[in-house]
């Protein structure tokens, strides 16, 4: 990461690591951790409930929602999460919006955006992305810090960095999270300020754990 932000002609502390610790057994867990490793992104709220509900350091650590999340769990979402990379559509941002307003708190919202328009991923198509945008700060009183997407695997990466970036700037926002194990040096050349990487920290998943999809209910 250092390497590629430096050629990039970029700081290497403007892009943070986020280890994605999904379906990952608890023994690699704390080898991450015993590094200083801090950031971690989960795919599921049920999953990360059961590893770090109980974290005895959770205070010192930033958890991150990379996965769908369902209107039916935002309460535990927002009880867990600090960051939140998967608002999508408008009953979600309802349902959050409503549940801030309980709390009066926000975790920190990223919108995903569904760049190749893959009809089995979640994430708002790019041509909606503007009105969304602006209708989760508009309408439902959201402050958006970032966006997030997930390139095609059998499309060049940098186009939908590129894509990415372009809508972010448009609008007003810096934050990128974008990049992974296989092409995380060239999200960081397009501007991620956050990349989420796992297999590379972590080696494969145990046998049986299939990668989850990008898709989601509504």
């Amino acid at each position: 990461m250092a390497l590629a932000a430096k050629a990039a002609g970029r700081d290497p502390a403007s892009v943070q690591l986020v280890a994605v610790s999904k379906q990952q057994p608890q023994d690699r867990i704390l080898a991450m951790l015993a590094t200083d490793q801090r950031v971690f992104g989960e795919n599921r709220v049920q999953e990360a409930e059961s590893r770090w509900a109980g974290q005895p350091r959770r205070s010192e650590l930033e958890l991150r929602l990379i996965g769908p999340l369902q209107t039916n769990k935002v309460r535990e979402a927002l009880a867990l999460f600090d960051v939140i990379e998967t608002l999508d559509r408008p009953k979600l941002a309802e349902a959050l919006a409503s549940e801030v307003q309980k709390r009066g708190r926000s975790p920190r919202l990223y919108i995903q955006i569904n760049t190749g328009e893959e009809p089995q991923k979640a994430g708002v198509v790019p041509a909606g992305s503007d009105d969304f945008i602006q209708a989760c700060r508009r309408d439902w009183g959201l402050a958006i810090e970032g966006l997030m997407c997930i390139p095609p695997e059998a499309e060049p990466p940098g186009l939908h960095f590129a894509l990415l970036a372009r809508i972010a700037a448009r609008n007003g926002i810096t934050a990128l999270s974008m990049g992974m194990s296989g092409d995380f040096e060239t999200a960081i050349r397009f501007g991620a300020t956050s990349v989420r990487v796992g297999s590379a920290l972590f080696g494969g998943r145990a046998p049986g754990q299939a990668a989850l999809s990008g898709s989601g209910p509504t």
